[in-house]
């Protein structure tokens, strides 16, 4: 397994706080495999259309596991987003959410919500 260290990067310090805003902590595998595909979909957008095919196997090899250990471990961590955070994340998604968002969803959320903010569109 890949040392999970910090990245210190002003992108990845926005998605560590908002993960940690949603009462996600970096004690789970998942915060890390979390952050990062965040980061990677924010560079290409594109990447959210084909998560088992592009976005957890990038995120996979970057940390040395599976996809599907990838997938598991995000949808942990968005499990844990909806117990504990869910008023912030249905903020962040612009709608109720009626369900706990998929792995994918919860992605697409976090993305979306930081993607203007890396461009100045705040």
């Amino acid at each position: 397994m890949k040392n999970m260290t910090f990245d210190t990067s002003a992108e990845m310090t926005d998605i560590y706080d908002l993960l940690l805003r949603l009462g996600v902590t970096a004690n789970y595998i998942g915060f890390f495999h979390t952050a990062f595909a965040v980061h990677l979909a924010i560079q290409e957008p594109e990447r959210l259309l084909l998560v088992t095919k592009c976005l957890y196997p990038e995120v996979a090899g970057q940390y040395q596991t599976n996809w599907s250990c990838v997938e598991r471990n995000i949808r942990m961590i968005a499990e844990i987003a909806w117990n504990r955070g869910r008023p912030f994340l249905e903020e962040l998604a612009r709608h109720p959410l009626m369900n706990r968002p998929k792995a994918s969803e919860f992605l697409a959320i976090l993305a979306a919500y930081l993607l203007p903010r890396q461009y100045g569109d705040t």
